[in-house]
């Protein structure tokens, strides 16, 4: 099979580089619509439109409506058609950055992201999650082509809510245990072939990235600064995630996660919180997996408060009968539990949730003991 690496045509990161974005967008069109929520415009908002009026640039103002459905992209998709824009600019979270991409393409634009938090790598990839009214996750689809632009404002994010920057770490913390799942069993990777050694290297720099400076990097933003461990995390975050997962694979930690909002406890919740217990999971499912290195992994995430057990996912007490069908889910056919180099079967996912839970438990007690 052919190996495949997919990315975006440029990728900017660093304090106050939103403030350039009139510039960087000059390069790719004259009229840019700006999908952003109320929220986000109001902290973003002035900086942005003062850029662009600098650079001679007519903007097309979008209100996000909350929602990556695909009745939203349709609207925004008409209005880029009607209003003549050439660009479709994503400002704010995933859902936002998701939306714009889909709607790029339906209009036939160019495509820039500018997230304004760390919480997951939706920002340099192909692709759009869809979700329906009521919030449940109902399945992702790539466009094909990576956005033109991705802007990181490390300053911006930095003043986000810790919790956002956190799940970003657990969304890519992700990236390089299920790549190198998916290298084990030659699977497919959402580009179009198998991973390329760039690919695993990427992901394998984000997580050790992670492990080095992940603590260290949150303390900051907890006082809102910008230090060199959260310039490496925001990368490791947004970046070397989102071309590791794309371009190396995804396994049994985020198809937990793509099965947890279909239980009304976990609606709340972060994607990257999410796939925090996947991973978790998916140690559990692999017994070939490093026992010492599995220990070291759900460690850090105690450490920076990402989930680890039911109780933490709001499922305290739930009983394995409410768990088959996150197990069924993961063991039908197209799963991306599949990529694992070992039979997947309902059982042997809710299994694995349990053992999840009780080894969270018993992390989190010894982080407890050892303070």
């Amino acid at each position: 099979m052919k190996a495949v690496l997919i990315a975006p045509r440029k990728y900017v990161q660093g304090q106050g580089v939103l403030a350039e974005i009139g510039a960087h967008l000059s390069a790719l069109g004259k009229k840019p619509l700006l999908l952003w929520d109320a929220r986000v415009k109001g902290i973003v908002g002035e900086t942005v439109l003062a850029s662009l009026k600098e650079a001679g640039l007519e903007v097309v103002d979008v209100d996000f409506q909350g929602d990556s459905t695909k009745a939203e992209v349709s609207r925004v998709a008409r209005i880029a058609k009607k209003s003549g824009a050439d660009i479709a600019v994503g400002i704010g979270g995933g859902k936002t950055l998701d939306t714009a991409k889909a709607a790029a393409a339906e209009a036939g634009i160019k495509t820039v992201t500018c997230p304004t938090i760390a919480s997951n790598d939706s920002p340099t990839s192909s692709y759009t999650v869809w979700y329906d009214q009521e919030g449940n996750c109902l399945g992702f689809e790539s466009w094909g082509v990576n956005p033109d632009l991705v802007l990181v404002d490390t300053q911006i994010i930095a003043e986000a809510p810790v919790r956002a920057f956190v799940a970003g770490m657990g969304d890519a913390l992700a990236t390089w245990i299920e790549a190198e799942a998916c290298r084990q069993t030659r699977s497919p990777n959402l580009a179009g072939g198998v991973s390329t050694e760039a690919a695993m290297a990427l992901a394998r720099l984000g997580y050790d990235i992670l492990m080095e400076h992940g603590a260290r990097a949150k303390r900051a933003v907890e006082q809102s600064t910008v230090t060199a461990a959260v310039e490496k995390v925001v990368e490791a975050n947004v970046l070397l995630s989102g071309l590791g997962f794309e371009s190396g694979g995804v396994a049994t930690a985020h198809m937990i996660a793509n099965c947890l909002p279909s239980l009304p406890e976990c609606h709340g919740l972060m994607h990257g919180e999410e796939v925090g217990f996947g991973i978790v999971t998916q140690l559990c499912l692999d017994r070939e997996f490093d026992a010492d290195e599995r220990n070291r992994i759900v460690d850090f995430e105690v450490s920076v408060g990402l989930p680890v057990t039911f109780a933490d996912l709001g499922l305290e007490g739930i009983g394995r009968d409410r768990l088959e069908g996150v197990g069924d889910v993961c063991a039908g056919e197209g799963s991306l539990c599949h990529c694992h180099p070992f039979e997947v079967t309902s059982e042997s996912v809710v299994d694995a949730m349990i053992a999840a839970d009780a080894l969270g438990r018993e992390r989190k007690k010894l982080a407890r003991e050892s303070r």
